[in-house]
């Protein structure tokens, strides 16, 4: 807390925040006022969508828990309210933001118990999220935003609340760069649609330059706003992406 200024003291008040040295002087009581720092949560949003739900060795589901496991035990251990949030089923809120180490065994139970689920949609589970949470904070989403309806509303609802928001945008291997070549049939794990391509160098070079520009695009669109965007990718260890993305951003000290 710290001090903002001194005003009458009126019988009742707490004797312990009486400037004594004032009435040494003035024979007067005086009460210290202060400002005190708004207790702030640290919410972790993960996403459950189908499409996490690929990648070898590591999906992007299994990292992404990881990812909140990791980043909820420094949360903790800085004596930050931690909470977690699952991006799927409406945003349904898995563990309430709380204190201290003992909150660990439960964050790490809630992340080991998610499940894939299915029709999510990324605008109606940060809406529900921002509604559910009043007070504001740190918020870290992690996404791969494989979702048809973009990610520019999504991510506009967090405007409603005083948030400091970290994006971690994370792709496999296999998405950044597709090894697969010849006549293939592609299935979109959201919605079922099929496509059959034939995939050549040419198509692969398209592709790599496609997802190059949707990536920028979330980035440019979330610095322009003051959200932090980090890329990640599942091949990279969790402890590596900590130390080189997250301190570089700020977010670790």
């Amino acid at each position: 807390m710290d001090f903002a200024d001194y005003r009458d003291y009126v019988r009742g008040d707490d004797t312990r925040f009486i400037d004594w040295n004032i009435f040494a002087r003035l024979e007067r009581l005086f009460i210290k006022l202060f400002l005190e720092e708004e207790d702030l949560s640290f919410h972790l949003i993960v996403d459950t969508s189908r499409s996490m739900d690929f990648g070898t060795p590591t999906t992007k589901f299994e990292y992404a828990r990881r990812l909140a496991a990791a980043l909820a035990y420094i949360g903790l251990r800085n004596q930050d309210k931690v909470g977690v949030t699952a991006f799927g089923r409406r945003g349904n809120q898995v563990v309430r933001p709380a204190r201290g180490m003992a909150q660990l065994p439960k964050v790490l139970r809630s992340l080991a118990d998610l499940d894939i689920d299915e029709g999510t949609s990324l605008q109606e589970s940060i809406r529900d999220f921002v509604v559910r949470d009043t007070q504001g904070g740190i918020v870290v989403l992690v996404s791969d935003f494989m979702d048809e309806r973009g990610f520019e509303d999504a991510l506009k609802q967090f405007f409603h609340r005083t948030y400091e928001v970290y994006i971690i945008h994370l792709l496999s291997p296999e998405e950044r760069d597709p090894s697969e070549v010849g006549h293939l049939e592609l299935v979109d794990s959201e919605t079922g649609e099929r496509q059959e391509i034939t995939l050549n160098d040419a198509l692969r070079k398209q592709y790599r330059k496609s997802l190059d520009a949707y990536c920028r695009s979330i980035r440019d669109w979330a610095v322009a706003r003051n959200m932090s965007y980090m890329p990640a990718v599942t091949s990279e260890p969790v402890d590596r992406m900590l130390l080189n993305y997250l301190r570089r951003q700020g977010l670790l000290g």
